[in-house]
């Protein structure tokens, strides 16, 4: 076995271990068609995921009135709750969490999720137990604030140099970069892989086996 670069690998959830973004952009799309408002396109749908809620349906649905973001966020969790049990974890997760378990790695979750969609999701796919630590959007800051990447640093007294984010999105990189910690993107998910390299990741991976590869390789 190779030496460990990194004592802790933080992990988004929607679109890097769960294939939701399909769903998430259609349940946005349908909250806005509930209230009447503007039907965004897909892609603009897909590039808020990963921001904390209320964050991604500001920027989605930009000429709403803020006292109507509550509004619009539980109509978007009611579409979701109701079909979340179609998704599930991309095919490999299981095999990658624990090879990295087997290696002795410190596991955690930032993600923009609410602690109840996570709590849920984890529970959906029999994961619980499996990560260390995790973060929502809902009890800290959101990405890109760093404020989720230096509570978990903090939780496993892990360094900065010592400590790899993993995403589907440029806001996942975008906070590991204010973190100071290492990044990681997957090209599978909501973003496309190619406004990744301003962030300078180590890799970007295609698919969970090269993920996979690379972290046995070099994490």
């Amino acid at each position: 076995m190779t030496p460990k670069q990194f004592d802790l690998i933080v992990f988004d959830w929607d679109g890097t271990l769960f294939d939701s973004t399909a769903l998430i952009t259609r349940c946005i799309q349908a909250a806005a068609r509930d209230l009447g408002l503007p039907v965004p396109e897909a892609a603009d749908a897909a590039y808020v995921i990963g921001l904390g809620l209320y964050d991604a349906l500001a920027r989605v649905v930009p000429d709403l009135p803020r006292e109507r973001y509550a509004e619009l966020g539980q109509r978007y969790r009611h579409h979701y709750f109701a079909a979340q049990h179609e998704v599930v974890l991309f095919e490999g997760v299981l095999e990658l969490l624990a090879a990295l378990k087997a290696r002795h790695h410190w596991l955690a979750i930032a993600t923009g999720k609410s602690r109840r969609g996570l709590d849920e999701a984890l529970q959906s796919v029999q994961l619980q137990g499996v990560f260390d630590g995790s973060r929502t959007a809902d009890e800290t800051a959101g990405k890109p604030d760093p404020r989720m990447l230096h509570e978990l640093m903090r939780e496993f007294g892990a360094a900065p140099e010592r400590t790899l984010m993993i995403g589907d999105t440029t806001h996942d990189l975008q906070l590991a970069l204010n973190a100071g910690a290492a990044r990681l993107g997957v090209s599978y998910g909501a973003h496309d892989h190619a406004s990744f390299h301003a962030f300078e990741p180590l890799h970007i991976a295609h698919d969970v086996p090269d993920l996979q590869r690379w972290l046995l390789e070099h994490a």
